[in-house]
């Protein structure tokens, strides 16, 4: 049985409260399980010990990372604008967006920065130092956006979609949005997603709401919250988040989130006894599950196949667990993943000045008592 908005709104929890003509306000919630990184504008990752205890993620434990003020959008004045290099302009409110064929599919979303504080370790970066907790996986509702798009109309000749937000970004010498893009081949894909919905209940304020593209695969980035203006076009964005930033160094856009994995438990410093240690965290793999994991109990001297855990999906991570044998003193933990094509996360991360990418294999020290 489906659940109408006003259920879904009903069930929202802390962060969405119904008022009697149907606005939606937010209000704080102090469930939340994550560490602060920024508070303005708010970026935010749970401690690592907590992340792979649900393959999906609860609001109280999903990443925010936000580059501006998050604005506060009502329902009723919610307008997404399809424009550009199309045979007709169309504007749809949110109420219009509901009326669309609804899909729901389980997705990773991981920001381009996750792990980036490693990288800090190597050479410093400006910015903000995440652990592995700038990742997450929720059921995501929405219309796909290629359904959208083609209700537009795309003329011969267009090559990009570009996406932008509604909030506010405040930059050395202008205000700005948010934006990105995507090359239209890829944003035509059926997994694309203009999301209404995180976790079957309406998108929470600073997740998107009301809309928001999700794109499967894709690094965080290009998952624009708050979406107001998606453009066909025929050449690139000049959005400056899209134009300059989440770029290869010297190259073209980044597109894929990497092959990754992460030791969530035990945490980094923490002591154990010696004997049978418990292991266990999540890998993901660009375009698909990740097929196997592996861990080291002794900095890469010896390695232990993990076990994945059931639940998977195309476009989400994996969760394993692992059971290895450790002895008195220091010790590192290590794990790597394999992606279905027999590729293997690499042994080092390659530093780069924007700090994105960071996918080397995670080590965690320890002291074995």
């Amino acid at each position: 049985m489906s659940l109408s908005r006003r259920d879904l709104l009903r069930t929202a929890g802390a962060s969405l409260l119904a008022t009697s003509t149907g606005c939606a306000i937010f209000a704080p919630d102090s469930s939340k399980d994550l560490i602060t990184r920024r508070k303005e504008p708010l970026n935010a990752e749970p401690p690592l010990p907590a992340l792979d205890d649900d393959w999906v993620t609860p609001y109280s434990r999903f990443f925010v990372r936000c580059h501006g003020s998050i604005p506060d959008l009502q329902p009723g004045n919610y307008l997404l604008t399809i424009e550009g290099h199309v045979e007709r302009v169309v504007q749809l409110s949110l109420q219009d967006l509901e009326r669309f064929r609804r899909v729901t599919a389980p997705v990773t979303i991981q920001c381009a920065e996750n792990r980036r504080g490693e990288l800090a370790q190597i050479k410093p970066l400006d910015g903000l130092a995440w652990e592995g907790g700038a990742i997450g996986t929720a059921e995501w509702g929405g219309i796909p956006l290629a359904e959208l798009l083609q209700r537009a109309g795309i003329r011969p000749g267009a090559r990009f979609v570009w996406f932008e937000g509604l909030d506010a970004v405040t930059l050395p010498d202008r205000q700005s949005v948010f934006g990105s893009e995507l090359p239209l081949d890829r944003a035509m894909r059926p997994e694309n997603l203009v999301a209404l919905e995180m976790n079957g209940a309406p998108l929470p304020r600073e997740h998107g709401y009301p809309a928001r593209l999700v794109a499967p695969g894709a690094i965080g980035a290009r998952s624009v919250k708050w979406l107001g203006r998606i453009v066909v076009a025929e050449k690139k964005s000049e959005n400056l988040f899209a134009a300059r930033d989440y770029l290869v160094e010297g190259g073209g856009p980044i597109l894929d989130q990497p092959l990754n994995s992460v030791i969530c438990r035990p945490r980094a410093g923490q002591s154990v006894s010696a004997g049978k240690l418990a292991m266990s965290g999540y890998a993901i793999a660009p375009g698909g599950s990740p097929s196997g994991v592996e861990v080291s109990p002794d900095d890469g001297a010896t390695w232990v196949s993990a076990k994945m855990g059931e639940r998977k999906a195309p476009f989400g991570w994996r969760l394993w667990s692992a059971e290895v044998d450790v002895s008195a003193g220091s010790r590192m933990l290590i794990v790597r993943a394999t992606d279905a094509g027999s590729g293997r996360q690499p042994e080092r991360s390659v530093w780069n000045p924007k700090g994105y990418g960071c996918n080397g294999w995670h080590r965690v020290p320890i002291t074995v008592a």
